[in-house]
């Protein structure tokens, strides 16, 4: 069991915030409660990329509620995850400051492979089983996601920059509902959508299937009016845009001119319906239905993995492994010190050594992937694939500062001013680099028994008597490793103190 008989997951999309609280019975997840706020944050990023005011306020009014229908949760129960506008905002930091504080609980920033892994998850768990490949388009505010999966495994992810919320405001500006907007937008979706067209045409799936606000309010719209029976088909779609058309201006738009159209509909309806044609044409799909799931499904399903033990980032990390044909027995030994360290130096904070080592466990098996590049600086090597690969599983907090973590496994510690000032980063890094340290031979040696204690900006490490006489290397690495932590403002004390003096 999880633990939790309840989790929750928030979707802070780029037309709408979405929360959903379900129960948890064995490995199922049933619903017991939903809320929704069209804020259309994606609206509000100016031509500079930052998020302005009355898009941050509607976002925050919003995270109020749903903090206070999350209030009393356990942190760990409950899962916040930011997609596409959040990743291109340059005030995004700034901006998720005021929205944890207004949720009450961490919000994750996802890349977009990762925005489509989850909403696969989401919609997979929602489907009958089946052996058949499946499309599945999630036409978002801000971006697009399309991919391809069996069952729950994803085969092929892909994000695309194109949204309903940016492509209404960048193509239908004008407010005008004619063949010229459409077409200027179904072109920009079609560059798009070439860079994936052959991977992702009709004979690479057998049945496609739309997910999220967009290809729901459209099949909605399709059957209302009398286009189709259900779900989606290229002809329904151009009776739906032949109908626009006529209508002709979005202040014209609404429940009398289209039958079943919500009003926060309106504004984003022609960007969502011109991807959504395009991704018909390009992709060759002759018919789609309609998908129950979505990613705040995909989280909650997340969220029920890792707490069973099958955790997608403990995966991506055993790939990456393999991938760059990392030394197993050198990553276990490193980790296995490591994490002994990190206990004894967060001994005093409760609780903190259990959440940072699974992020410490993840360092000791990735800090030398750099190696396949170049030996020389691999950390540096290390730090930027981990920086900017994709990682499933991994918000791009986690992947931050897991890059940040192996950068400061060796070498300089100038690189860390600034970066060392919370007592859980001080532990890791100073778990990480004296194990590697430790282990530099790469062998199974005898190591002395270590006594590790940490309180505030000062260290004491306390090793055998003369074990450091005995293992001259180790000691001048220990003396420059003092002088590299006092650089950054911490004192590293090491006992017995004459050894390492003796060295001098």
């Amino acid at each position: 069991m999880t633990g939790h008989s309840t989790l929750a997951a928030v979707d802070l999309g780029s037309n709408s915030f979405h929360l959903q609280v379900a129960r948890i019975v064995g490995d199922q997840i049933y619903p017991l409660d939903s809320l929704r706020e069209p804020v259309r944050i994606g609206a509000g990023l100016t031509p500079d990329k930052r998020l302005d005011e009355p898009a941050q306020l509607r976002a925050l009014n919003a995270l109020r509620q749903f903090g206070e229908r999350l209030r009393g949760m356990p942190t760990e129960a409950v899962r916040a995850v930011g997609t596409n506008t959040l990743r291109v905002a340059k005030n995004a930091r700034e901006f998720l400051v005021k929205a944890q504080a207004a949720l009450g609980f961490p919000i994750e920033v996802v890349a977009g492979r990762e925005e489509a892994r989850l909403i696969y998850l989401g919609v997979a768990h929602g489907l009958p089983p089946s052996r058949e490949r499946r499309l599945v388009v999630d036409i978002g505010g801000g971006s697009t996601e399309c991919i391809i999966g069996s069952g729950l495994a994803p085969l092929k992810l892909e994000s695309l920059y194109m949204g309903c919320v940016s492509y209404s405001l960048r193509h239908f500006s004008d407010g005008k509902l004619n063949k010229a907007n459409f077409r200027q937008a179904e072109t920009a979706a079609g560059t798009e959508l070439q860079t994936i067209r052959k991977a992702f045409r009709y004979g690479e799936w057998q049945h496609a299937v739309g997910s999220s606000g967009t290809a729901r309010a459209i099949g909605e719209l399709l059957e209302f009016n009398g286009y189709t029976d259900n779900g989606i088909t290229r002809d329904g779609l151009e009776q739906l845009k032949a109908q626009m058309i006529r209508i002709g201006s979005l202040d014209r738009l609404d429940a009398f001119a289209l039958a079943g159209l919500r009003a926060d509909r309106v504004p984003v309806l022609p960007g969502g319906l011109a991807i959504m044609t395009t991704a018909f044409d390009a992709l060759e799909i002759p018919y789609m239905t309609l998908a129950s799931g979505a990613m705040r499904q995909g989280i909650l399903y997340d969220m029920l993995g890792r707490f069973h033990h099958h955790d997608m980032r403990d995966l991506t990390a055993s790939q990456f492994m393999h991938r760059y044909h990392v030394d197993g027995a050198q990553a276990k030994r490193v980790g296995t010190l490591a994490h002994a360290l990190l206990h004894e130096l967060l001994a005093d904070l409760d609780g903190e050594a259990a959440s940072a080592g699974q992020l410490l466990d993840w360092a000791a098996k990735l800090h030398e992937i750099g190696i396949s590049v170049a030996h020389s600086g691999y950390h540096k090597h290390t730090s930027y694939i981990i920086r900017n690969a994709d990682m499933p599983g991994f918000s791009r907090s986690e992947q931050s500062r897991l890059a940040t973590l192996t950068l400061a496994h060796r070498g300089s510690l100038d690189k860390m001013q600034g970066m060392l000032e919370a007592q859980t980063d001080i532990a890791l890094t100073l778990a990480l680099r004296l194990s590697a340290m430790f282990h530099r031979s790469r062998t199974d040696v005898a190591l002395p028994a270590i006594e590790a204690r940490l309180v505030q900006n000062q260290c004491r490490l306390k090793l055998e008597p003369n074990w450091l006489a005995e293992n001259p290397l180790t000691a001048v690495l220990l003396r420059d490793e003092i002088a590299q932590w006092r650089k950054v403002g911490i004192t590293l004390d090491v006992r017995p103190m004459q050894e390492l003096e003796a060295m001098a």
